[in-house]
Order: structure tokens, then sequence, then C-alpha cells
């Protein structure tokens, strides 16, 4: 098989070579050269002095910066020498305005601290502007730390499409669908009916992919949850769900349905492709063997578990069972922050330490989840999460030159357990640049931060 695969490599790059000789130089939008390439293909290349052409939207080339500067023209080049060139992360569960809720209630577990502090401040405090300005301070946080594409379930979506297509994100968006009167809407009938306005305006959208996001099965009952994954399947958007993410969420579930999460939802005819499950921490293996079986996406997020003491995703059982299990950072009440690579790297030392196994999760297994696997996870793995030819241009430029990175015998282990979200240098979604050297470019940063400090204000009175 290597044989004929690199034949086939040898008469493609002798097909390019004739192409060029007759055609000349392709012009294309971009080139990024001079990097270690860390492209995450199915044969995990890492390729260094590489180089990275983006016409338009779309990744074109990849390869040695030597013979993909020989074939083309860029209107515009980035020098990446010290810096490794990786697909953008992708934060498979968050809730972006939550920011402005950062530290607002600490040290709890999850019931107390969503019912005593999270819904009641919401219940004061949530409007579409605030939506807005969370989402704008979200997106800043996101651009300058690397994530390309996120996960949200939250009220107002369509103010969070709004402002995410206006920073320049790609975004999973999922409209909350809940049983009792919040911000947005007064009943689930409601909720449903918001959903589906969201799915009609934004179906279609080059970055924004509408979703239905019924919040859990202790908030949302049977009837609601069917009509939710329905309203999805009409449709073919995602559905997104919390799921089995406490202890007590799945004690009460054998009470009350006799019955795990997992399973009382598959009752329902709920699981199946498209279907995206935060946490999935309490689960058995035959869950998970269930999960995988219907095609679930999960999130795993290791910081907002940690610090709620939710407990322990069993990731490695997801792993030996090939599940498409990606990482999120949940929303930044619970976090708090939104920077994925402390995400990958709590990851991979939570489960070293909790299975005694300091190979249970890799540093390459943590990228991946970073990266293609939870591409796979949110179903666009065909678009997103590696550096391939004909995927959209959807990467950031990490900078490696500092001491804290020196030497680096290994970039992928670099990126696990060295970088930092503000090491990235450079953001890029859909081939335009979101952020150059530290320069954020379709955001002002003073003004969002502004905004941001005086809803904080707003938040601090409300809740006294």
């Amino acid at each position: 098989m290597k044989v004929r695969l690199l034949t086939v490599a040898l008469v493609a790059a002798a097909l390019v070579a004739v192409l060029f000789a007759q055609s000349g130089p392709r012009g294309v939008s971009l080139l990024v050269t001079n990097a270690t390439v860390v492209t995450m293909d199915p044969e995990r290349q890492v390729l260094e002095r590489g180089a990275v052409a983006i016409d338009g939207s779309e990744i074109v080339a990849v390869g040695p910066t030597a013979d993909v500067t020989a074939r083309i023209r860029a209107q515009d080049t980035l020098d990446a020498a010290g810096q490794i060139v990786l697909p953008g992360l992708i934060n498979t569960h968050t809730h972006a305005p939550m920011v402005l809720y950062r530290g607002l209630a600490d040290d709890l577990a999850l019931s107390e601290w969503l019912e005593n502090y999270i819904f009641p401040a919401e219940a004061k405090t949530v409007s579409p502007a605030f939506v807005r300005a969370g989402t704008r301070l979200a997106a800043l946080e996101m651009i300058e730390s690397g994530t390309t594409t996120y996960a949200d379930m939250y009220y107002f979506e369509e103010e969070i499409a709004k402002e995410t297509k206006a920073a320049g994100l790609r975004g999973v968006l999922g409209q909350t669908v809940i049983r009792f009167p919040v911000a947005d809407a007064k009943t689930p009938a409601e909720s449903l009916a918001r959903a589906e306005a969201f799915i009609k305006a934004y179906k279609g959208d080059s970055l924004i992919t509408p979703a239905v996001a019924p919040h859990a099965i202790y908030t949302v009952d049977a009837d609601t949850l069917r009509a939710a994954r329905d309203l999805s399947r009409r449709h073919n958007v995602p559905t997104l769900i919390h799921l089995a993410e406490t202890q007590e969420e799945s004690q009460n579930a054998e009470k009350e349905f006799k019955s795990s999460p997992v399973r009382y939802l598959d009752g329902l005819g709920f699981l199946g492709p498209g279907v995206l499950a935060a946490h999935g921490v309490w689960v058995s293996e035959p869950d998970i063997a269930l999960l995988t079986m219907r095609g679930v996406g999960v999130s795993h997020n290791p910081e907002s578990n940690m610090k709620l003491a939710s407990g322990t995703a069993p990731v490695p059982a997801y792993l030996r069972a090939d599940a498409a299990i990606g990482l999120g950072t949940d929303g930044a009440a619970s976090n708090n922050d939104l920077d994925m690579f402390e995400a990958m790297r709590m990851t991979s030392l939570l489960h070293k330490l909790q299975s005694g196994d300091p190979r249970a999760v890799a540093a390459r297994v943590a990228l991946e989840m970073a990266t293609i696997r939870g591409a796979r996870a949110l179903g666009m793995a065909a678009q997103i999460g590696s550096i391939e030819p004909g995927k959209r241009a959807d990467l950031i430029l990490v900078d490696v030159s500092g001491a804290r990175q020196t030497p680096m015998y290994d970039p992928v282990s670099h990126l696990v357990y060295v970088a930092r979200g503000d090491d990235v240098r450079t953001t890029i979604v859909n081939g335009r640049i979101l952020m150059r050297d530290r320069k954020v470019l379709t955001l002002n940063d003073a003004d969002v931060l502004r905004d941001a400090r005086t809803w904080a204000g707003k938040v601090r009175a409300a809740v006294r």
C-alpha cells in the first residue's frame, strides 16, 4: 500500500510540474511560508519549512516552501519563520455570552451554581444587548487564543450569529429550548418557533451552522425533546444537548426513567448522526458503545468538569470505542476562560492521573481532539480540522521562538504541553485574516472591553 501511495504521489507531482510548465505560476490570495506545518491530515504529516497556499476560502496547496513558492504567486504572504501553523482549534461546547458572568460564582457544585446564581443572574440581565456584548467579548478571546470554530448553546442565538459572523468566526450555534420561561421565550413551544426561524435565517451560510439546543433531560420534557430532534431532522441541522454531566443527573434518570440518560434519549428516538452531546461524564461502556453506534458526537470539557467537581469523563474508553469526541471549554462562567490550549493540556494530564497510565491521552490525541476529532464530532470533518487542499482555510500561527518554547524537539508536544493561547500570532478563518501579528482586525478591542466592563457593573448591581 505504501509503495502504491508513493507511486500515486510521484505521478501527481509530475502532473503538477507539467501543468506548471504549461500555465505558469498560479495566483492565490494568501501564502503562508517557512513554517513548521502540523497538518493533522490522515498521515499526521509535519512539514519543516512548509507552506500553505490559500485562494479565497479554500486551501489549495500544502508542501515544502520551496516547492509551493515555485508554482504559486500570492497577493499577500505571511512569513511564519519561528512559528507552527496548524488547523484552527475547534471548541465543541460553550455558551459565548456567559463570558460576562466570568467569576460571578465559583467553588460550587453544578446544581447550586446554576439554580442559586446563574439562572437568577440570567433572569435579571440577559437581553439582546447583553448577548451581543458578551458574544463580542467571547469572539475577541477566541480569536486571540486560536479558536476558529465553536459550538454554542444560548438565548437570542440570532444575535450571537450576527456578532460571530461580523467577527469572522465559524459557529455551530444552537438556539436553546428549555421548559421554564427565559429571556427570549416564555414556553418551550416559543423556543422551538424561535429555533425554526433561526434555522431558516442562517441555513446555508458560509460561516454559521444553525442548530437546535434542547438544554438537558432534566430541563426539557420528553415531548419537547422529541419535537426539538424532529425539528433538527426536518431541516437537516445539528442538535446540541447537555448529557450525563453529573452523578445527580444519572441517579435521577435511573429513579425517574429506570434508565441511564443515554438509554433514555435513545428510547425517545433522539440519538443519531447530527447530535452533539456535551460532557458525557457519567456513562457506562454500553452507553459509550450506544453513542458510537448511533453516530453521536461528544464534547469533553475537562476544566469545567473539574471546577464543578462533576466527575471525570471516561475519555480513554471513548477513544477505544472510536467515538467522535472533541474538546470544549464550556462557558467562561464555569471554566473560567475559552483557551483551548489549556483544554488540550488539561485533557492529557487529567487522564494520565486518573488512569495511572501516562499514555492514556497522548499529546497527539489531545491535539486531534482539538482539531480533526472535534471536526468529526461536529459532523464537519470534510470541511475543517486539518490542513489539506480542498478544505476551508481555517488555520492559526503559533509563535515558538521564545525562551519558554526553546528547545523544541517535537512540535506536537509543544502545542499541547508548552503553548498557551496568547502564543497565537495570527488567526485565519475561511481564508480571511482575523488577527495578524496579535492585532485583531475584525473587532475594536477597546470598544469590546469597554462594553464588557459596563455590563459587568450591571450584572453586579442585579445580583446584589
